[in-house]
This record gives C-alpha cells, structure tokens and sequence, in this order.
C-alpha cells in the first residue's frame, strides 16, 4: 500500500479509500450487506493496508455509519490508525431542521454521528452537497467551531460544481476558517466533465481529490451489458447508461483482455495516476474487488493504451447535484 498527503494538508491517506456505502441494511438498500457479510471484506481492506474510510450520515438510514464503527474498533488497535471521513447534508429525519447545512443541523447531525461511529471525533467531516438556502457563511463558521472543539480534524466536500465549492473556499480563507482539505467528485472513465473547471482548481487550491464512484457504479467493472443485461443487485438499481458509454466500455475490455487483467483493475489505475488524485472511493462487495483496486496503484498504463481508453469518450450534461 501507498499512503500520500491529501492535498496540501498534513493528512495521510491511503491510496485505496474504501466506500462502506455497501453495507448497511438489506431492507432499506436491496444491495447491501449485512456486519456480518461485510466483515471479512472490510479485514480484507485493512490488513492489505488500507485506512481511508468512508461513509456519510444517511447510508442506510445511519446503519452504515453504525456498522462502520464497530468494524474499524474490532479490526484496529488504535483509533488514530485510521482516516474516517463522514458526510452530512441529506436528511436524517422528518423534521425541517433534519438536513442542509444550516448551523443547526451541523452541530445536531456531528453528535448523531459520533455516536453512531463510537469515536470522539471524525477525522474528515464532508459537506456531502451544496446547501443553496443557507448562506456558506454559516455553514463555515459552524464547520470551524467543530474544528476547533476537536470534533473533527479536516473539512472537506463532495458532488459540486467549481462555482459552489469556490465560494466555500473563499469564504473559508478570507474568514480564517478551517479551509477544506478534499473534494469527493464523482470522476472515472465515463464521466469526466470535472477535468474542466473543478479538478483545475482544485489543484490550484492544493485540494486532494478522493473520487467516487470510480467504477461508474460497476458499468466499468462489467455489471452491466449494452444489451440491457444487468449482472448484480446494484446494477438492476442504476440510472440508464449512454450508448457512448458503452463504447468506452468496450475500449476498456479490450486493453484489459490485450493485458491479461480485469477491466476494473485498468480503470482504476487510469484514474489513480491523474493529476491529484489521492485515494479513489471504492465500494466492495467480494475480497476480489479489494485484490484488483490494490493491484492498480502499481500498474502503469503506456500511452497507447490511455489513448485507446479516452479516445471513446464524448462530453455529457453535469450532473445535477442538487
């Protein structure tokens, strides 16, 4: 395993970050896994070298976050052995005040998951969306005063546009508050409208970038087919892909079968050697699934094979990330 600072912050992370979105409670998410299911594979994470995790306050309405902490206490002697990043934004209950960015919901929504996690702090707290009808402000001075109250150690965001989190960053340096240290985009093979304006200034910013969904939610990975055909629980759950991403697709299952490798392994390694990239968010549901995003941090791709792999490309719309 590589561990490398996330961004300009002195924080290590690993090189592989591993989503636990993927576990949580089978009634409410039809894909995920139960403790008992997901426990030999996060150990699997662990003792490969691993200590980025990631999970967020609404996975599985907070089993995800509960099954995190008591997987991370029983696999790691100590709590300062590991990254654990969480995320707020989203609703985690029926009440008004339940969700956003608002100073209220902040400082509510940390205690929930600090209790839910058994830690006593959280070592990379996200701003899993932008909150339009709160004023960043606001929402800045609350993340500083959790800073400062030792409740979290890093700031960071995900899923939004380069004007939204430019204005965050601005509020943040020219308020001498806690600057925030990541962004989590969504970024991989079929979808890399961020190499336009977001990942450009996040380099300029010094930002560590910790993409999601780097497998496109398993299309790249083979879960499904441009016949229609889906092969997991997951896949069956997915939005509708474009037909030019199956042509990507298809450039990747030809380098990968011309290299003797799983389509997976390829694209991670694509992703992990651009330009500030710290540790790809991956979400495993098989040890295998672990092996192949180890594998792809010592693979180096020649430049014939990443033309092959961008050339199919073709631009979409944003995504809507609110």
């Amino acid at each position: 395993m590589e561990y490398v600072r996330l961004g300009s912050s002195g924080l290590e992370v690993s090189r592989i970050g591993l989503g636990m979105m993927s576990y949580g409670d089978p009634s409410l998410q039809p894909w995920a896994l139960r403790e008992d299911e997901a426990e030999p594979i996060v150990r699997c994470a662990v003792e490969a070298g691993v200590t980025l995790f990631d999970t967020a306050d609404m996975y599985s309405a907070g089993a995800g976050e509960e099954i995190t902490g008591r997987l991370l206490a029983k696999m790691f002697a100590h709590r300062d052995d590991y990254v654990l990043a969480t995320k707020v934004y989203y609703p985690t209950g029926p009440g008004p005040n339940d969700q956003g960015l608002s100073r209220k919901h902040l400082l509510s929504a940390i205690d929930a998951s600090l209790r839910r996690l058994g830690t006593d702090y959280i070592d990379l707290y996200q701003l899993h969306r932008f909150d339009s009808c709160t004023p960043v402000e606001e929402t800045v001075q609350a993340l500083d005063d959790l800073v400062r109250a030792g409740k979290v150690r890093y700031v960071g965001a995900s899923a939004m546009y380069a004007w939204q989190f430019a204005k965050l960053q601005h509020c943040a340096r020219a308020n001498g508050s806690a600057e925030f240290v990541s962004m989590q985009n969504r970024y991989n093979l079929v979808n890399r409208e961020d190499e336009r304006e977001l990942i450009p200034m996040c380099l300029d910013m010094g930002v560590g970038m910790l993409p999601y969904s780097p497998l496109a939610r398993g299309l790249l990975a083979g879960t499904r087919e441009r016949s229609g055909e889906r092969h997991t629980t997951r896949a069956t759950t997915a939005s509708a892909d474009r037909p030019n991403d199956f042509d990507v697709q298809d450039a990747l299952r030809d380098v990968a079968r011309r290299l003797g490798l799983s389509p997976a392994r390829v694209a991670l390694a694509w992703l992990l050697d651009k330009p500030g990239i710290c540790g790809p968010i991956v979400g495993a549901t098989a040890g295998s699934h672990i092996e192949d995003a180890i594998a792809a941090i010592d693979m180096k791709l020649s430049e014939d094979d990443l033309s092959v792999l961008e050339l199919p490309y073709v631009p979409r719309l944003m995504s809507d990330y609110s």
